[in-house]
């Protein structure tokens, strides 16, 4: 690829992260994404973008599969091309100049590009693994943490609290100010993905264990700083720290499994679905923007009620071998 080619992709990321406010860890994911597709336009000695066609991203997707990688992997490379071309195209008829003013494309390679390639090209299927959840026994084990007058143990307390009670994501979580929370109303305003904000229930417990952290934070946090969850140097609290934290609590709370900030929205969702089984309330709450992204959680549902039917019908059980 030509410089004047990958130049476009920095344009891409700028784009990615000013206008689409995309999170860090969504543009690391972009970057490599894009990255692959550049390696293999060298390996084919593709030097622009107009150069690619369907069939070019077929054969791309076709190596990316054939050298290991998963179905969904491919599938996120391939929305990575897309949304990239889609970015292209717009910049060919208008874009933002160095002024900030709207000026015509000057790239005779991209006004050459006149279609996505990657529009009509779809990933192999991938099974659908269903996600770890912990049971309700199980999490009130994790979550029932002594007090041991460290204000971490406090903190760490409401993060994973929080995170049960309202199924945040961890980037949701790590972004939350201290007025992000309404302790009157016993909800939380979380911003979502694509800058999208939601507001959602906070629990009883979790509202308590955010009251015992407050007086808390206020003896850590620098002056000015707004994040709800800080560490020792008063500063926000980051992503990989939060999900040190909770398998620090896994292992001393004698859970012999790997527990990540993930598992708590898992666990959220399964267990509000087999309760209320609205599954349009459990959409909104989680912040999907498809109730087909929700719907993974019904089949959890299922299998919990299968044991069940297994267990207790005269006709499901199995008969013991004589």
């Amino acid at each position: 690829m030509t410089p004047a080619a990958l130049e476009w992709i920095t344009r891409f990321r700028q784009y990615l992260t000013s206008e689409r406010r995309f999170s860090p860890h969504t543009d690391s994911n972009y970057a490599r994404d894009l990255a692959a597709l550049v390696a293999y336009c060298d390996r084919e000695k593709l030097e622009d973008w107009s150069q690619l066609t369907s069939h070019t991203v077929r054969h791309f997707a076709a190596r990316q599969h054939a050298s290991g990688l998963s179905p969904r992997s491919i599938q996120r490379r391939l929305s990575a091309v897309r949304s990239f071309y889609g970015f292209l195209l717009r910049e060919g008829q208008v874009h933002l100049g160095r002024d900030g003013q709207l000026e015509r494309c000057s790239d005779p390679a991209v006004l050459a590009i006149k279609s996505n390639p990657g529009k009509e090209v779809r990933a192999p299927k991938a099974r659908r693994k269903l996600p770890d959840v912990l049971d309700p026994d199980r999490m009130t084990r994790l979550l029932e943490i002594p007090s041991d007058g460290d204000p971490l143990t406090s903190r760490d307390r409401a993060i994973m609290e929080l995170f049960y009670s309202s199924g945040l994501r961890l980037a949701e979580l790590v972004g939350l100010d201290v007025d992000s929370v309404d302790r009157r109303d016993g909800t939380v305003r979380v911003t979502g993905k694509g800058n999208k904000s939601r507001i959602v229930p906070v629990g009883r417990k979790a509202a308590e264990a955010i009251a015992a952290w407050l007086p808390e934070r206020a003896g850590l946090a620098k002056r000015g700083e707004s994040a709800l969850f800080v560490g020792r140097n008063g500063a926000r609290l980051g992503a990989r720290a939060v999900q040190l934290r909770v398998a620090h609590w896994a292992r001393v709370r004698g859970l012999n499994l790997a527990v990540h900030p993930h598992l708590f929205r898992h666990s959220f969702a399964t267990h509000v679905l087999e309760s209320s089984q609205d599954l349009r309330g459990v959409q909104e709450m989680l912040g999907h923007a498809s109730v087909a992204t929700t719907q993974v959680y019904t089949h959890l549902d299922f299998q919990h009620l299968a044991r069940i039917y297994e267990a207790s019908h005269p006709r499901a059980r199995k008969r013991a071998k004589p």
